[in-house]
């Protein structure tokens, strides 16, 4: 085995553990992604953080929990960078060892100190930490600005037209298309929201006004990202290099492009799984056509759960049939029920890594300190202050993983998972949010689920083992009162 691995991680955005024909779908064909799991490992207890994206991505990055830092909510296109400068994260992890480190994709982490200036040289990008180079669209492809950001500056800008932003609750610009002033420029209507800026026929959240020419095309951003993606690896020439791929889809809105429309039964979601396929048997290709396939661990994972109906009028509920975006999972994007954050996550590294399928309880928080102990680069004081040295697990030397996780819902309750067990702990709210018709498990009273025979938490035994019930109450006080669990 290479102690140093090239890496990349292929990141999807609210793709769901019933998704993948590898974990059960019938409905959706994933050829590409199921290579991966059958000459890899397929996790089936693997999670990631948060049920919703930026919190998750935060602790893919840091190492931590994402109650540890109170900014990890949902951001605008507009948000502050919410990693520090002096953060150790799990790209400087990858410099410090002597790789070449690039991201590419969706970003979500905030730009800049709070004022930030899309005309001229961005700080505080994800070149500031621990990137080399960086290819992102700044939030998410419902968000304004819709532009691409290279290495801290705004793509293809026309600087006679600059770049204007605002998430005011009205708008503030009189001479822009809008959801209410242009209809007749949509392509797709809203459901709920997206109903802003209109932008290649698109409701956006937020308002943008100028940077024309630096519009990216919603058709054409899966193979923009795939391309920049190969394009980074060809510069790294010699040099290891470790990439973050994070792609868009399955994430609203649904546009493929026009090669994949209609390419499932399922509408415009199932079509963008199909060209997220695509992508991944692309970049596989693409390394073993450089001959670096051998040498390249490729972890792919997806930062939450799923979601049908977010926001867009895209038939996606009504087109489902008899698909189940989570699986057995209860519950979906936005819930603390498993739907939300147990995730799909593969591992493939040709002639190195033993097919299987892994039971090992795993947290993406992991990664930061797996691939420390795998590089030899010391984690220090507080550093990754709950992520654990699993790279055994990850890399299917042993199936013993944690001993427990914890994630949070949207609003942040939290869930424990300890061996079979799990508890989420009482919360406010509604039980069904009724947008996106998703269970959000939300109950005034603990709830306690034995996941070895009830992996779709059907059947709360808290009355019946009050005292696991407590102790794992106990436990979510502990961790939020600690410092760090590693």
């Amino acid at each position: 085995m290479n102690a140093k691995p090239n890496v990349v991680i292929i990141y999807a955005d609210d793709l769901g553990y019933g998704d993948l024909s590898c974990y059960g779908a019938e409905d959706i064909h994933t050829p590409n992604i199921d290579r991966l799991a059958r000459e890899g490992i397929r996790f089936q207890n693997a999670y990631s953080t948060s049920a919703v994206c930026t919190p998750a991505r935060y602790s893919l990055m840091t190492g931590q929990y994402p109650f540890r830092n109170p900014d990890t909510v949902i951001l605008p296109g507009n948000a502050k960078c919410i990693i520090d400068r002096d953060t150790m994260t799990l790209p400087r992890v990858f410099r410090q060892a002597g790789y070449r480190t690039g991201v590419v994709g969706k970003w979500h982490l905030g730009l800049g100190d709070g004022n930030i200036d899309w005309n001229g040289q961005i700080s505080c990008t994800p070149n500031d930490t621990g990137f080399d180079e960086s290819f992102i669209f700044p939030g998410t492809a419902d968000r304004v600005p819709c532009v691409y950001v290279r290495n801290g500056r705004v793509e293809g800008l026309d600087p006679s037209d600059p770049i204007e932003v605002s998430y005011e609750k009205e708008c503030p610009f009189d001479d822009i298309d809008t959801y209410e002033k242009n209809p007749e420029k949509l392509k797709m209507l809203s459901s709920n929201g997206h109903n802003m800026s209109v932008i290649n026929g698109v409701g956006r959240i937020g308002y943008m006004r100028g940077g024309k020419a630096a519009l990216w095309k919603d058709e054409d951003l899966a193979e923009d990202f795939l391309n920049e993606g190969k394009a980074f690896i060809d510069r790294c020439g010699d040099e290891p290099f470790f990439l973050l791929y994070t792609v868009h889809q399955p994430h609203v809105p649904r546009i493929p492009n026009e090669r994949f429309a209609g390419a499932t039964g399922l509408g415009p979601r199932g079509d963008v799984i199909a060209e997220l396929d695509w992508c991944v048997g692309e970049m596989v290709s693409h390394l073993e056509q450089k001959g670096l396939l051998e040498n390249t661990l490729i972890l792919f994972s997806s930062d939450n759960g799923p979601v049908l109906d977010d926001g867009y009028a895209d038939g996606a509920a009504q087109k489902n049939g008899a698909h189940r975006p989570a699986g057995p999972l209860r519950g979906g994007k936005y819930s603390k029920f498993d739907g939300g954050a147990r995730i799909p996550f593969l591992a493939y590294w040709k002639g190195t890594i033993h097919p299987q399928v892994s039971d090992a309880l795993l947290s993406q928080c992991d990664l930061a300190s797996s691939f420390a102990s795998l590089l030899g680069v010391p984690v220090e004081g507080n550093d990754f202050p709950d992520s654990e040295d699993h790279m055994d697990a990850f890399l299917g030397v042993t199936q013993e993983g944690r001993t427990e996780l914890m994630y949070e819902s949207e609003s942040k309750a939290k869930v424990l998972r300890r061996g079979k067990w799990e508890y989420l702990e009482p919360s406010e709210g509604m039980a069904v949010q009724p947008v996106t018709n998703i269970e959000l498990g939300n109950s005034p009273e603990g709830q306690l689920y034995n996941m070895m025979y009830d992996i779709g938490q059907r059947e709360n035994v808290a009355d019946r083992y009050p005292e696991v019930a407590a102790s794992m109450a106990e436990r979510i006080a502990e961790i939020q009162s600690s410092e760090r669990t590693r």
